[in-house]
């Protein structure tokens, strides 16, 4: 007895989260997902007509055995038999082409739906602000590009062509099954309930395992996503009891065997259900129809005919039967989808905006105008679907910058010092627009940036980050990031001015040498280099810095202060300073404390006023100082320390 030609795609319909039926879509979201589906017409045509060519040829192939018994066989007419042999081969054939054909069509339309969403959703994800990466969990967002992505896809493919072709299948069956005989089909359609009943229950069960399985697979891939990166991988080694790891994902991992068991085991009574019921209704066919036979009321090939649509009638009736399940699992993808495309950047061009005047090299004045800031909250940046763990803020985050106002002047370094926490990067990420201003103002060379573009803005800010990150490429395409059109010449000149060209020139791959994963097969001090090469190959006029030098032993901090000579000269350059001296050259110092520029001035100048700074100074810098004794064996702060640095 043969199972139906679509047991399989019956199988996968059960399989389905039935709850998915449940939610409710946004409206438009059909008129969307049309949207998407308006370039391939022409294909979903021709791929609707080869399922519905290939529905005929189901009904098609019985009626042909039918005439071979009744009209070939029984009269013996041997002509007519081997010439419907030949009709039954060359319609395998077609059926064959026809396959062929459909699954192009379904793959064309497929891939090209997957390829146009992921596109679209990862452009789109790359303009939202950091603030949106800080929340989102990286696997949710892959997950719409992947998961989410080709179950959309399914809605114009596999759904489609599945209530197109099982809806014709259906109708010409059961309609070639009435003709024959009706009474053979109404017996056959009175066991439909015997199948149908327990398959649903068998579906429930098997959603609900599904939901399991998924979680638990989650579950385990999370675990081995965190020890297999080179940070988890360390912890690990570090802090880890590999037994104790060992035998924690051997737990998870049983637990997946266990649940694929059980979803095995109902798999296998399912169709073991379809076997038993459509070889009872087989059985019966034939009991009834030989009767009729025997009676001369049903000719033998009729007989046969009725058997074999028989075997077709299960499959389609089965799949329809859970058909919006499938229709709406297709769209709820698509509403996922949409709802990260629906979530607008916080920061993006205005409607006004220019490219930032002036020409590349110059350095223009960055300028602080009575800027107020709080960082944005969760429901302005994220969506609650993409954090692990999402819980609703009561209230809005609290000011944390309040009514910054300085200048720093064309060509100078200000350096910001402040404890920790006082809101020195905040001050630095909004010279780059990573946020926005809640009030007040930042201008770069006279223009608001918010009303210049993000890519000139971009271009002429240069950012290097205390944990310089690197992708896991070669190095030179890593510095080549910043300047795409950068030539081996001009990377090996930022490399030398980054006082890492030696270094990269020993490596016995030179440029091709891969970084690792982060960077992590480099220094750290050989890491900052290189994100220093970086920036002078991008050779912005803007310089933003958060100290290059906090983490770095003392040879790595000589190379890299060499390093940031030459990256600052001539720059406008904003500098989280934790190095003295960082702090003695600076044009300006600003001291921020809890959101606010407390102090401002030069070196000497703050440390006579016995203010923050000098207290600073005292805890942070004294140390650092070759001119005293450190923070308790000499004169560590207020005027005499000042004496003693000019005395330097």
């Amino acid at each position: 007895m043969t199972m139906p030609g679509n047991g399989w795609q019956v199988m996968a319909s059960f399989r389905r989260d039935g709850s998915v039926t449940k939610q409710k879509l946004k409206p438009g979201t059909v008129r969307r997902i049309a949207g998407y589906a308006r370039p391939y017409v022409r294909e979903l045509v021709l791929f609707l007509a080869l399922n519905s060519l290939a529905a005929v040829i189901v009904v098609a192939n019985p009626l042909l055995l039918k005439a071979i018994i009744d009209k070939g066989i029984v009269p013996k007419d041997h002509g007519l038999v081997v010439g419907l042999a030949l009709a039954v081969a060359g319609l395998a054939l077609v059926e064959a082409v026809l396959g062929l054909a459909q699954r192009w069509y379904s793959a064309r339309i497929g891939e090209g739906l997957i390829y146009d969403l992921r596109t679209q959703v990862f452009g789109h994800v790359q303009r939202q602000p950091v603030a949106f990466f800080m929340r989102a969990q990286t696997g949710s967002l892959v997950s719409r590009l992947n998961s989410d992505v080709i179950g959309a896809q399914r809605a114009l493919t596999t759904t489609l062509s599945s209530v197109v072709s099982n809806v014709l299948s259906l109708v010409l069956v059961l309609g070639t099954m009435l003709v024959l005989s009706w009474q053979v089909t109404l017996i056959a359609l009175l066991l439909l309930p015997i199948f149908i009943l327990p398959a649903k229950w068998v579906g429930r069960r098997l959603s609900a395992i599904s939901r399991e399985q998924m979680q638990l697979d989650a579950e385990m891939s999370s675990l081995m996503t965190e020890r297999f990166n080179v940070a988890g991988a360390m912890l690990a080694k570090l802090y880890g009891r590999p037994a104790d790891e060992e035998r924690d994902f051997s737990q998870r991992a049983a637990r997946v065997r266990d649940i694929g068991v059980v979803a095995a085991m109902y798999g296998r009574v399912f169709f073991t259900a379809l076997t038993l019921v459509a070889a009872l209704a087989t059985a019966m066919v034939y009991g009834v129809g030989g009767l009729l036979a025997v009676g001369g009321a049903l000719q033998l090939g009729t007989l046969v005919a009725l058997a074999t649509l028989l075997t077709r009638m299960y499959g389609p009736l089965t799949a329809l039967s859970n058909v919006h399940v499938d229709v709406m699992t297709a769209l709820v993808s698509f509403d996922r989808v949409f709802e990260v495309l629906d979530l607008k950047p916080l920061i993006d061009d205005g409607p006004d905006a220019r490219p930032l005047d002036g020409a590349a090299g110059a350095a223009p004045a960055v300028e602080f105008d009575h800027v107020s800031f709080r960082y944005p909250a969760a429901e302005e940046v994220s969506l609650a679907s993409l954090e692990s763990i999402a819980r609703a803020e009561a209230a809005t985050s609290r000011e944390v910058l309040h009514d910054v106002t300085f200048t720093a002047g064309s060509g100078q370094l200000v350096a910001l010092v402040g404890p920790s926490g006082a809101g020195k990067s905040t001050i630095t990420h909004l010279v780059s627009r990573l946020y926005d201003v809640t009030g007040g103002a930042v201008r770069i060379g006279g223009r608001d940036v918010r009303e210049v573009t993000l890519e000139s803005l971009r271009d002429r800010v240069g950012v290097v980050s205390q944990d310089a990150h690197l992708y896991h490429d070669t190095i030179r395409a890593n510095l080549a990031y910043a300047r795409p059109g950068a030539t081996d010449e001009e990377i090996w000149e930022a490399l030398e001015a980054a006082q890492i060209g030696d270094l990269v020139a020993a490596m016995p791959d030179g440029l091709d040498t891969v970084v690792g994963d982060r960077g992590y097969r480099l220094s750290g001090g050989e890491k900052q280099r290189l994100a220093l090469a970086r920036l002078l190959l991008k050779a912005p006029s803007v310089v933003v810095l958060d100290e290059a030098t906090a983490h770095l032993d003392s040879e790595s901090e000589a190379a890299v202060q060499r390093a940031l000579a030459t990256a600052l000269a001539g720059r406008t350059s904003l500098v989280i300073a934790h190095r003295l001296s960082t702090v003695r050259e600076a044009d300006q110092i600003l001291v921020v404390d809890d959101g606010r520029i407390v102090e401002r001035g030069r070196h000497e100048e703050l440390l006579l006023r016995g203010g923050l700074y000098a207290e600073l100074y005292r805890t942070q810098f004294a140390r650092q100082d070759g001119s005293s004794d450190g923070p308790t064996g000499g004169p560590t702060d207020g005027p005499e320390a000042a004496r003693a640095l000019t005395a330097d």
